[in-house]
This record gives structure tokens, C-alpha cells and sequence, in this order.
């Protein structure tokens, strides 16, 4: 016997699986992400080869600063009070319109934790090796900044309902992309710290993903991909292509780069680095919000 979407309200209708009912797909991803914060570390942080590949990226992002710097210092200065006052307000005000206060709890605390993970990470778990790399031997990774960029949209992200979820993920995405490129483009960080910063928010959503759509309430179920503009196809396959492509261009800049990091007291100029640090920021953020997108459009039951 066949099966066919009846509208919201119609006689009969039903759902075709609870809501998040296997834990392991969210749980399985948050692994995931916490075994990519370890490698970014161990590649980037231990050895000489990443070190060099970092370092590089930022010595180029210096010598090629432009006037845009200052308006880039400024973002940045600024960048803790605008993920608050983008997230604060739209939390608050969906939990009191369409009372979500179970979702609300659970996202500002996926968003808490995740910057407290990254502080202590940074300042009191990694460490940054001598390896005879010129560089500051203070530890960075993960990003500080780029944690709380990504964590605010990861939050809206939880907030919103099955239908605005793909639309709220490519904005959200691309704002936290940009926020961490923009560490990179000022000196703030190197790309691995920016990329191990989306995975620790990425390990929190997934967990905290979980927690939430298992309430099952009503909010949770929609038709599908393609049932409503915002749903569109689009934005999780835009945001997966352009990630791809950034990284494959990425482990190409590097490649090209590699024979010349050889030869480290020679201080060449490697303008490829630092595309590459740019292509890993926007291949990380892009992906994640990729695979962010699909796993909960999964997750969310379907009405039949």
C-alpha cells in the first residue's frame, strides 16, 4: 500500500518514525569532530611541516595587509557583542513566541560549552612545541573568536524549525566563515585554529542536536527538502560545493608550497599559504554546515 504527504491538520495523518530516535548518527558525528580537533592539532601544532604551512599562511597575511586591516580590527573588536546581539535576541524571542524553552536551554548551553572547550584547550590542555619553527610559542588553537562566531549561528541553528534550518545553516555558516577568515586576514590566528574552533562547535551541536529533536514535539516534523524556499536543495548543496572546492584547492596550494618549506631559513615568499589558510577556513566552515544541514534533515520526521 502506498504512502503520500497529507497537509498539516488533515484526518489520518502520521508520522513515519519518531523524531531523532537513534542516537548514533549525532553522537557518531560530535566523535567525529573531536577527532578532527585532535588531528588539526597533531597536524598543524606537532609537527614541523604544519607549523610552517600555518606560519607561512600568516607571514603572508602580513606582508599583504591592506587599508581594509583597520576596518577588519574593528569586526573583530567588535565580533563578541555582535554574535551576542544576533543571537540573543532571535533566541529569546522564538523561545517566547513559539515557546521553545527546552530547545532554547539546551542551544545556549551547546553554546557555553563549546567556548568554554575551546578556552580550555587552548590555555590549559594544548601545548605548542618547539620545533625550529620561527613562531610565537604561546598556543592559539582553537580560535576564541571564531568558536563564539560560529557557536551564535550554531545555536539559531538549533532554534529553528525543520523548514528554516538549510537557510539558517548557509547564513550562519557564511557569517562564521567570515569571522574566521577575518582572524587570519588581521593576525589573529592561524587557518588550524580557526578549523579546530568549527569542529569543537560542530561536536557540540551534533550532541546538543540530539537532545533536541528527541522531544519530538510537533515543530520537529516537517515534509522534506524542497517543500519551502528557505528548504531549498540549494543551500546544503551550495555550501558542500563551495567547501569542496575550497579544499581541494587548499591541499593543492599546499602541495605546490610544500617543496619550498624545505628549506625554512629561507624566507621565500609564499603567497600561496596563505589562499591555502583562506581555502581550509572556508572549506571547514562550508563542509561542517554541509554535513550539519543533512544530518538533521534526516533526523526530523517526515508526516506521511
Amino acid at each position: 500500500m502506498s504512502t503520500r504527504h497529507s497537509r498539516p491538520g488533515g484526518a489520518g495523518r502520521k508520522t513515519s518514525r519518531p523524531t531523532a530516535s537513534n542516537p548514533f548518527p549525532f553522537f557518531a558525528a560530535a566523535l567525529l569532530c573531536a577527532a578532527g580537533v585532535a588531528a588539526t592539532y597533531i597536524l598543524f601544532v606537532r609537527t614541523t611541516v604544519g607549523q610552517l604551512v600555518d606560519e607561512g599562511a600568516l607571514r603572508e597575511a602580513e606582508l599583504t595587509r591592506t587599508g581594509i586591516s583597520s576596518g577588519l580590527q574593528d569586526f573583530l573588536d567588535l565580533l563578541p557583542l555582535i554574535s551576542v546581539v544576533i543571537a540573543g535576541p532571535i533566541i529569546l524571542l522564538v523561545t517566547i513566541a513559539r515557546r521553545r524553552w527546552y530547545a532554547a536551554v539546551v542551544a545556549a548551553l551547546a553554546m557555553v560549552g563549546a567556548n568554554l572547550t575551546t578556552q580550555l584547550l587552548k590555555d590549559v590542555v594544548l601545548q605548542r612545541p618547539d620545533l625550529g619553527v620561527q613562531t610565537l610559542a604561546q598556543n592559539s588553537l582553537p580560535s576564541g573568536h571564531a568558536t563564539l562566531a560560529a557557536s551564535s549561528a550554531a545555536a539559531l541553528f538549533l532554534m529553528s524549525s525543520p523548514r528554516w534550518r538549510p537557510l539558517v545553516a548557509a547564513v550562519g555558516g557564511t557569517y562564521a566563515v567570515i569571522a574566521g577568515g577575518a582572524t587570519l586576514i588581521n593576525l589573529w590566528h592561524r587557518p588550524s585554529d580557526v578549523v579546530a574552533a568549527f569542529l569543537v562547535v560542530g561536536a557540540w551541536t551534533a550532541v546538543a542536536g540530539w537532545f533536541i529533536l528527541r522531544t519530538g514535539t510537533s515543530w520537529n516534523i516537517w515534509y522534506g527538502l524542497g517543500e519551502h524556499w528557505a528548504a531549498s536543495r540549494i543551500w546544503p548543496g551550495a555550501t558542500a560545493a563551495i567547501g569542496f572546492c575550497a579544499g581541494v584547492l587548499a591541499a593543492l596550494f599546499v602541495l605546490v608550497s610544500t617543496p619550498t618549506l624545505a628549506t625554512p631559513a629561507d624566507p621565500e615568499r609564499l603567497p600561496l599559504l596563505y589562499a591555502a589558510g583562506l581555502a581550509m577556513i572556508i572549506s571547514s566552515g562550508y563542509l561542517l554546515t554541509a554535513m550539519g544541514t543533512l544530518l538533521f534533515t534526516r533526523a526530523v520526521r517526515t508526516r506521511r
